[in-house]
């Protein structure tokens, strides 16, 4: 049916392949770095044999993703595994919030806020499979459920800020604020309720699953399947130009608008480029993976039993602290996102000494050491962590910029989530995919539905492509 190549390997590049390799396609996927995967790869990078995930961690967007169920990713050794608990997010007071894959177990531990929980999530949750099929795609078209869309879709519009005061008590409040501030977005701003909802739906659905082995087993799994239908994969192989690039019918990048911008320079439309190359990128994340004697020492008992647990305290605590860093300061007391993968994944453990995942968000670009921050707040809700320490591995800003380049200042969400690039992506258009030449597209988690590994920006990318070589071949 025609040739492609795809430029990056994560998970919406191969994606992307596989779709176009399905179809009949002869695709190569380029890689930059030597090894697959972009956003999920696994390394042990502290005590041999204990396996760390070096960004994507949690993937409830991931185990509701209609692209990635209809694959049988299993049959390539993808299988998702699930910890007791989701989500826990610690108070001073040593109580936390807890989130449950059910609803109704969630709502009975938020005390007189489980009714409004219900109520905000029970129905979206329940029909959310068939809901995937809106959120998970452009939203500038017409859905295919609208009125599950609208029921979804309005409160998505909200503040975060605005969903927090639905609830009474501080359990309820934060743990809604913790997950809303994945988005790496000021919590009164429009549009910053949407990605804490989607994921909170998703997870009421499909729960907070970790890939056995590291999230490298996603794109492992991906890779191989590709293989299997004829795909071919080429690692060390950096694109600066069109020169770099093999004569073939449509081109995939599954890059950053603004890298874009620089390989395909004066070929681009001159509107195009100029949006390519304003694309904002977001605030950043410092990571710090600890090895941990015994686990964290939570005072706050679920949280000892959670996947992932958020450090942050009160709703109006994280709140601060994102506008803090949207506004280029590091606060003193940061947020910080803590995976506890083993305790769904026992085989990344070594004995009794645990893998512990953590990333602070920091103003982007950020140029300081985050670790002592990132421990003091963990200390905070565990006292006795600090003692418990094995060994640490740091990545700084740059350091995950250096990584994977789509995360420009340590942004691993591959731009800032502003209302206008959250809908339309990098620039305004019905297209968000089509980067303005023909059979050329943007596959990354800079466009619609946007980052995750769901692999759908890759899926939506591949069926404009498929329609362009359609076209041309009916021509």
């Amino acid at each position: 049916m025609g040739t492609a190549v795809v430029v990056g390997s994560g998970p919406n590049g191969l994606a992307a392949a596989v779709v176009l390799a399905r179809a009949g396609v002869r695709v190569t996927v380029l890689e930059a770095a030597d090894e697959i995967g972009g956003g999920t790869r696994t390394v042990e990078a502290i005590v041999p044999g204990m396996l760390h995930d070096q960004c994507s961690a949690v993937h409830p967007m991931a185990a509701g993703s209609t692209f990635l169920r209809s694959l049988d990713l299993g049959r390539y050794g993808l299988r998702w595994r699930f910890p007791e608990i989701d989500c826990a997010h610690p108070l001073d007071d040593g109580t936390a919030g807890v989130l449950h894959r059910s609803v109704a177990e969630t709502a009975g531990g938020l005390g007189p806020d489980g009714r409004r929980w219900s109520w905000l999530f029970a129905g979206p949750a329940a029909s959310y499979d068939e809901l995937s099929a809106d959120v998970l795609a452009p939203l500038l078209r017409v859905p295919r459920h609208p009125l599950r869309l609208a029921r979804f879709g309005i409160p998505a519009l909200m503040p975060a800020s605005a969903i927090a005061k639905i609830f009474a008590g501080e359990r309820a409040k934060a743990l809604f604020g913790g997950v809303a501030a994945h988005a790496f977005r000021p919590l009164d701003r429009p549009l910053s309720a949407s990605i804490g909802l989607g994921i909170l739906t998703a997870g009421h659905r499909h729960g907070w699953p970790v890939a056995a082995g590291g999230s490298r087993s996603i794109t492992g799994a991906l890779a191989a399947l590709l293989r299997d239908l004829g795909g071919e994969i080429e690692t060390g192989v950096r694109v600066r130009s069109p020169a770099d690039l093999p004569r073939v019918d449509v081109t995939l990048f599954d890059l950053a608008p603004t890298a874009v911008a620089e390989i395909l320079a004066d070929r681009l439309p001159a509107r195009i480029s100029r949006a390519y190359r304003r694309f904002r990128p977001g605030p950043g994340a410092f990571k710090v993976d600890f090895a941990v004697a015994g686990g964290v020492p939570w005072t706050a008992e679920p949280a000892r039993r959670a996947g992932t647990v958020h450090v942050g305290g009160s709703f109006a605590e994280i709140a601060a602290t994102e506008r803090e860093i949207h506004a280029g300061r590091m606060p003193q007391r940061p947020f910080v996102v803590v995976g506890q993968q083993y305790l769904a994944d026992p085989q990344r453990s070594v004995g009794d000494v645990h893998p512990v995942w953590s990333y602070a968000h920091v103003p982007n670009g950020y140029r300081g050491d985050a670790t002592d921050a990132i421990v003091a707040q963990i200390e905070r809700f565990a006292p006795g962590f600090r003692e418990r320490i094995v060994g640490t591995a740091v990545r700084t800003t740059a350091e995950i910029a250096e990584y994977n380049p789509n995360f420009a200042g340590g942004n691993i969400m591959t731009g800032a989530k502003t209302a206008r690039q959250l809908v339309f992506g990098p620039r305004p258009t019905l297209t968000p995919h089509d980067v303005g030449l023909p059979g050329v597209y943007l596959c990354s988690a800079a466009t619609p539905p946007g980052p995750g590994a769901h692999g759908m920006c890759g899926a939506h990318a591949a069926a404009r492509a498929l329609k362009y070589l359609r076209k041309i071949r009916e021509s």
